[in-house]
């Protein structure tokens, strides 16, 4: 019922009522897979990692944890051995700086110090790369704390802060702490409940655990490339931006 967008851009998008206070019927703990359509960034795709149609990955605290437990469990999926099991040389993130709206986020510099991240490996960025939200013109927000697996080769780069902007530093998981409501005027409110949106892209992820830097070299992709190849009787390496840009633009008409 959000009249300001025609697709769900975001995974939080159909969970709005239940961020700004009402009962969730599955309680305040959820998971789910979103599938989105987002155009924001349709200038971007043709590269490795921007797509129109993407599954986002979500887990969710409507006013139960926060911000402690929800980079604990972050850290726990993706350096776990047990799980994602991404080496922790090539990890590195990202927290909001702070500014007139909204103060640094020091609980969660703070916990990713706690968890064993290096200074050096934690951004402090604006809100245009540390904030979300809201989906439409007013709604929950708030500043969020980014994952990044370094995808290039030979050694990651020490200084994140210096080297955050190079695209073989892929961005694959986001925790969002939504502590305001944005209203009307433009002004900042806190919300009534605190509540944690993460959001992590199944392409990108699928491309990191695949050993890939390239989404469209995996079998999300790899029919419709093939198909595409079949057609046009080119190769995929004559021409990856054409190839990536007819790929995601058929699956997300499908």
């Amino acid at each position: 019922n959000d009249p300001t967008v025609l697709f769900t851009t975001a995974g939080m998008q159909p969970l709005v009522p239940y961020l700004m206070g009402e009962k969730h019927p599955s309680g305040t703990r959820l998971t789910d897979v979103q599938k989105c359509v987002r155009t924001d960034d349709i200038d971007e795709v043709g590269d490795e990692v921007h797509h129109t149609f993407f599954e986002m990955l979500g887990n969710w605290s409507l006013g139960d944890y926060f911000k402690s437990e929800a980079i604990e469990w972050s850290w726990e999926f993706l350096i776990g051995k047990e799980w994602m099991g991404i080496p922790v040389e090539r990890f590195a993130v990202s927290v909001f700086e702070g500014d007139s709206d909204a103060p640094f986020d020091e609980e969660s510099y703070g916990k990713w110090i706690e968890m064993g991240i290096k200074p050096e490996r934690i951004a402090k960025l604006p809100k245009k790369n540390n904030w979300w939200g809201p989906a439409g013109e007013t709604g929950p927000c708030g500043p969020d704390t980014e994952m990044f697996v370094w995808t290039g080769e030979g050694e990651a780069p020490e200084n994140f802060q210096e080297t955050c902007g190079d695209p073989r530093w892929v961005e694959v998981w986001n925790d969002v702490f939504m502590q305001f409501n944005k209203q009307k005027d433009g002004t900042y409110a806190m919300l009534s409940q605190k509540n944690v949106d993460t959001g992590m892209g199944l392409e990108r992820m699928t491309a990191v655990m695949n050993g890939v830097a390239d989404n469209y070299m995996t079998d999300l992709f790899a029919p419709i490339i093939a198909k595409i190849e079949e057609i046009s009787g080119k190769k995929y390496s004559d021409d990856k931006k054409a190839f990536r840009i007819i790929a995601d633009h058929i699956r997300a008409a499908v």
